[in-house]
């Protein structure tokens, strides 16, 4: 039983990561892509780094929305499905 519930905990935490990706790696580049233009133009302007990592993580985040909540349901269903298993 405490395996069953050591690889829930693991599947949690993979799944959280899986969810987290896609808006960290869109923060990621952009932030990236901002420095490199500020580096470049050697404009230091604090909001210019800020306004299109936000931007750029709520699209994201609305495009995958569907694929998310079809993640987290799936993994929901298979939580609560594991329930009798634990129950002694």
């Amino acid at each position: 039983m405490e395996a069953k519930l050591v690889a829930l905990g693991v599947e949690t935490f993979k799944i959280a990561l899986l969810l987290a990706l896609p808006g960290l790696l869109t923060g990621m580049l952009l932030g990236l892509a901002v420095s490199i233009f500020q580096a470049t133009t050697q404009i230091n302007e604090m909001t210019l780094s800020f306004i299109p990592k936000i931007i750029g993580v709520v699209i994201v985040i609305v495009l995958t929305m569907p694929w998310m909540m079809n993640e987290m349901i799936d993994f929901a269903t298979h939580a609560f499905n594991l329930i009798p298993t634990f129950v002694e």
